[in-house]
């Protein structure tokens, strides 16, 4: 297997777009637009390094039972935001805060969005991508914006919802995009049981998750079948594969070596990814790993 780095694996959002104020004791404050937002990041240690900044916050997220929490205003009788948006590129994405503490957008994968839209230019019209766990859609988007005609899948049929108004409100609301509520592992199966080829393959997966009928999903148990099968359904003309994923344990070196394993040994980067703040300080938030 030929490893390397890539050689840029920073976010790229303008300053007015997105910023990483300030993070320490598991928590980080960014600001979305003119939101600023205080939330947790168990990443995120050491000590906090502007407490002003932090008192002047929006808004504040504490989990109360299991993965669910609740989003309180920070200054005493103000509003908490209701929707608003942020723009990468030409792609602009619809943010609200939700009960889990995500916003619908992850700003350390901004680098990758921009990595997919140059995979799919240098590929040329024609190229059909496939984009499992795809969230709100900003890697869908990516591709479509580029050329490609994408796949995008997701079990869950409100968020499918929110990635097809993000594709409206960043005018690409007519480009050839499949939308598709169902679980990754059976919609993936079944392309191959039909025959459906794909030239790329994004991913995205949760350590651990319910399907569209309950199917249950644990990265560590599924993911190497589930990346055998993407080998398979790329076998004939395979232009790239991004695996991402923000599971601990389960870093940069050991996401290359299993799509190594899956994709025989293809050309293959890996790194964190990280945001920068003010600072300059680096928060790690995730791995991701990528051939072509």
């Amino acid at each position: 297997m030929s490893h390397r780095r890539p050689r840029e694996v920073l976010p790229m959002f303008a300053p007015n777009e997105y910023q990483l104020l300030d993070f320490g004791e598991g928590r980080k404050l960014e600001r979305f637009g003119a939101v600023v937002l205080d939330r947790p990041a168990p990443a995120a240690t050491g000590p906090i390094q502007d407490s002003e900044r932090w008192a002047a916050a929006t808004a504040r997220y504490e989990r109360t039972t299991g993965n669910r929490g609740a989003w309180r205003a920070v200054v005493a009788a103000s509003q908490l935001p209701v929707g608003w948006s942020v723009r990468h590129g030409g792609t602009v994405l619809e943010l609200k805060l939700t009960p889990f503490g995500h916003l619908g957008v992850f700003p350390e994968q901004a680098a990758n969005w921009d990595w997919i839209a140059e995979r799919v230019a240098a590929a040329g019209r024609g190229i059909r991508v496939l984009n499992l766990f795809a969230y709100t859609g900003a890697s869908t988007l990516a591709a479509a914006g580029a050329g490609a005609e994408v796949v995008h899948v997701d079990a869950a049929r409100n968020i499918l919802a929110w990635a097809r108004r993000n594709a409206e409100l960043s005018g690409l609301g007519g480009a050839p995009v499949r939308w598709i509520c169902e679980d990754a592992v059976t919609f993936v199966r079944r392309e191959l049981k039909r025959g459906n080829p794909y030239h790329a393959v994004i991913l995205d997966p949760p350590s651990y998750g319910h399907g569209a009928k309950g199917d249950v999903w644990k990265l560590a148990e599924h993911l190497p079948s589930l990346l055998a099968d993407c080998a398979r359904l790329t076998a004939s003309n395979r232009s790239f594969v991004l695996l991402s994923c923000h599971t601990p344990g389960f870093g940069p070196e050991a996401l290359a070596a299993m799509l190594a394993d899956a994709f025989d040994g293809d050309d293959m980067e890996s790194a964190e990814m990280r945001v920068t703040a003010l600072s300059g300080r680096v928060l790690v938030s995730g791995a991701m790993a990528r051939s072509r």
